[in-house]
C-alpha cells in the first residue's frame, strides 16, 4: 500500500515534499495565514502500518522558536483521543526527524495534542447544560467565526480567564477543560464557594481562526493577538477589541492568559514587573498568588521562567501588562510546556492533555487562597 499524508482537516497543517518512500518521507511547515511564523504541525499518515517510516520535517531550522526542537518528542495518536510520544525524535541538521512504525493503517502525528474547534463547540455545549452558566459572543473573527465568551458565578468581583491567543498553544484549552470542570462541579466545594465570591467571565479559545487554519501564532490576518492589547482594530485583530471592549464594562480584579511556551520544559507564570507604575500591592499579589499555585498543583514551579523587564519597559500591547496597567489588578500569563515538565516527566506521554486538565483543576485552589485580597 502506497504511503499518503493528508492534514486537509480542521488545525492541519503540512506540506508533502516527498512521500514515494517510506524510510525518507520529506515534509515542510506551512507558514501561518499572512504571516512568517511556523512551527505547529498535524497531519494523518495512511499506508503505513508495520511499515517503518522515517519522517523529516526539511524546514525545522527556521521556525518561530528553533529552541523548541530540542529534547522535544513528537505526538502521534491512533484514534485522536489517546496521544503518546514518539520516542525516536530527534533534531539534526536542521531538520526534525521521527522514525516510527505504524500500528494501523491510519495514525496522526502533530506538534502538541490537537484541540479542534469541533471540540471547542463541545465544550461550549456541555458547559451550558449547568445552572448558572452563561454564554455572550463578544463579537466574531475576521472570518465570522463566533467569539464565545461564557460567564459563572454571582459574585461582586469578576476574574476573566482567557486562553489559545497563540492557536497553535493547544495546551491552553485542554487546560480549559480541566479549569471549567471543576468550577462547574455542583459537588466541588471549592467551586461552589468561588462561584459565590466571583464572577467568572471565559474566553476558552481568543483564535478560532487561526486555530482552524492549523496556525503557531497568528489569526487570519497574520496578527499576533498577544501584540494587539491597546492596538486592536475591527479589521486586523476583531478578537481582541471585542475582549477589551467587554473588559471595560466589566472590569477584572484577575485577568489569566494561558498559553504555552515551545522551548521550557517547566509550567511558569510570567507577571507584569515592567509595566509603568508597577504597584506594591501587584506585586504582592503576585506572589501570593504563586505561593497559592504552587501548593495546588506539584506541577507548578516558580524557579524558572521568563527574566523580569525593566521597571517601565514592559510591552503595553500584550494581554498580562495592558490590563496589569489599564484596570489596576493581578494579571498574570500562564506557560506550559510542549515537552514535557522537566520536573516530573512522564516518557510516555510528556506534557499532556490529562496533565494540562489537573493543573486548570489546581487553578480554584490558587484563586480561592488570594480571592480575599484582591
Amino acid at each position: 500500500m502506497t504511503v499518503h499524508i493528508n492534514a486537509a482537516f480542521d488545525s492541519g497543517n503540512i506540506i508533502v515534499e516527498n512521500a514515494d518512500n517510506a524510510s525518507d518521507i520529506r515534509l515542510s511547515i506551512r507558514k501561518d495565514t499572512n504571516s512568517h511564523f511556523y512551527q505547529w504541525f498535524y497531519f494523518r499518515l495512511t499506508g503505513g502500518k508495520d511499515t517503518p517510516c522515517t519522517l523529516r520535517l526539511t524546514n525545522a531550522a527556521d521556525a518561530a522558536f528553533k529552541g523548541g526542537w530540542e529534547d522535544y518528542k513528537v505526538v502521534a495518536s491512533y484514534d485522536r483521543e489517546e496521544w503518546f510520544r514518539v520516542a525516536d525524535t530527534r533534531y539534526e541538521n536542521g531538520h526534525l526527524v521521527w522514525d516510527h512504525t505504524p500500528e494501523t493503517d491510519s495514525v496522526y502525528y502533530a506538534y502538541f495534542a490537537p484541540y479542534s474547534m469541533e471540540r471547542h463547540a463541545d465544550l461550549i455545549a456541555d458547559c451550558l447544560q449547568h445552572d448558572g452558566v452563561s454564554l455572550e459572543v463578544l463579537g466574531t473573527t475576521v472570518e465570522g467565526q463566533a467569539m464565545d465568551c461564557l460567564s459563572v458565578g454571582e459574585g461582586d468581583k469578576t476574574i476573566w480567564v482567557i486562553a489559545r491567543q497563540h492557536p497553535g498553544e493547544s495546551m491552553a484549552e485542554w487546560w480549559m477543560e480541566g479549569f471549567l470542570a471543576r468550577l462547574l462541579d455542583s459537588e466541588d466545594a471549592v467551586a461552589k464557594q468561588l462561584r459565590k465570591d466571583i464572577t467568572f467571565r471565559i474566553v476558552p479559545n481568543m483564535n478560532p481562526d487561526g486555530s482552524r487554519h492549523g496556525n503557531l501564532r497568528t489569526n487570519a490576518a497574520g496578527a499576533n493577538l498577544n501584540r494587539e492589547w491597546g492596538v486592536s482594530t475591527p479589521e486586523k485583530s476583531p478578537e481582541v477589541h471585542c475582549v477589551i471592549a467587554a473588559m471595560d464594562a466589566d472590569k477584572p480584579v484577575l485577568c489569566l492568559d494561558v498559553h504555552g511556551d515551545e522551548a521550557l520544559p517547566y509550567n511558569f507564570i510570567a507577571g507584569a514587573e515592567g509595566i509603568p507604575g508597577y504597584t506594591q500591592k501587584q506585586a504582592t499579589d503576585l506572589a501570593a498568588f504563586l505561593t497559592a499555585y504552587k501548593k495546588a498543583s506539584p506541577d507548578f514551579q516558580t524557579k524558572v521562567g521568563y527574566g523580569l523587564s525593566a521597571p517601565g519597559t514592559g510591552n503595553l500591547t500584550m494581554c498580562t501588562n495592558f490590563t496589569a496597567h489599564r484596570y489596576d489588578c493581578l494579571a498574570m500569563t500562564l506557560e506550559m510546556p510542549f515537552k514535557d515538565n522537566a520536573d516530573a516527566p512522564d516518557e510516555s506521554v510528556g506534557w499532556s492533555p490529562d496533565r494540562c486538565a489537573e493543573l486548570g483543576a489546581a487553578m480554584l485552589d490558587a484563586m480561592a487562597d488570594v480571592i480575599g485580597q484582591l
